[in-house]
């Protein structure tokens, strides 16, 4: 099992309850393409570096998991298509 680290910059213009549904969805195909979900962390509303889609905030949401080495890619072309995500990343931790 590797640890990773899946960041997430929400949409800022949506409702709370709606960004909420957003990152427990992702949580959801972390644990539905095998990963174990060890914490959640979340920066809240942040200024992004640069405007994405006429948006200049984001949410910002940290999720590290423990998982295969197959669950990133599998989790990325998931989160690729979800709404109100405006960017995303999955990385490997160093153990």
């Amino acid at each position: 099992m590797n640890k990773y680290e899946l960041a997430l910059v929400v949409d800022a213009k949506i409702e709370e309850d709606a960004r909420v549904a957003t990152v427990e969805k992702a949580k959801d195909y972390v644990t539905k393409f095998g990963g174990t979900i060890t914490e959640v962390e979340e920066w809240g509303k942040k200024k992004l570096a640069y405007e994405i889609q006429h948006m200049k905030e984001g949410y910002y949401y940290f999720i590290k998991f423990d998982g295969e080495a197959t669950v990133p890619g599998e989790l990325e072309q998931a989160v690729r298509i979800m709404d109100n995500v405006l960017r995303y990343l999955c990385v490997r931790q160093e153990a």
